[in-house]
């Protein structure tokens, strides 16, 4: 795979951070894109509210203020660009949207790139935590069509 591109996702997690450095020290390729994907504050309040039975409040954002969630992603992304680079990875950076699920906006942004490899950390649960709450690299895994290397949390 050398010269291939790589698409690494990255959450500022302890357990993405660890998926930076393996992909540097274990991938024979040395492009990559670092993705960080976002969610706008409007839908994050409207998702919290549906699930709390809670009347969604009538917030509309200021067009001429930065969405603070896409402000923290920039910051997320600029830190994960930092640890590929340092990892010896040549690097972009990328903030993607969310509009429906996290794992969805990783895998379209591998398809639209054509990347030769996903990497991703994973927060490693096991047992009926797992079957309770499936982890957007497992979601990434069953619905992609590349390969996936899902590096688990460290000791």
């Amino acid at each position: 795979m050398p010269g291939g591109l790589m698409l690494i996702a990255y959450d500022g997690s302890d357990n993405a951070k660890r998926a930076v450095e393996c992909a540097g020290r274990f991938l024979a390729s040395n492009r990559a894109v670092l993705v960080t994907v976002w969610e706008p504050m409007v839908r994050q309040a409207a998702r919290m509210s549906g699930l709390s039975g809670v009347m969604q409040p009538e917030w509309v954002p200021d067009e001429e203020t930065e969405d603070v969630a896409f402000s923290d992603a920039k910051v997320t992304n600029e830190e994960g660009v930092l640890l590929a680079e340092a990892a010896g990875l040549t690097t972009e950076g990328r903030c993607i949207e969310c509009t429906s699920t996290i794992w969805t906006a990783i895998v379209e942004t591998s398809d639209e790139l054509a990347v030769d490899i996903i990497v991703t950390g994973t927060r490693g649960t096991t047992g009926l935590r797992s079957l309770l709450q499936s982890s957007v690299a497992d979601h990434v895994l069953r619905h992609s069509h590349r390969p996936v290397l899902i590096v688990p949390p460290g000791k």
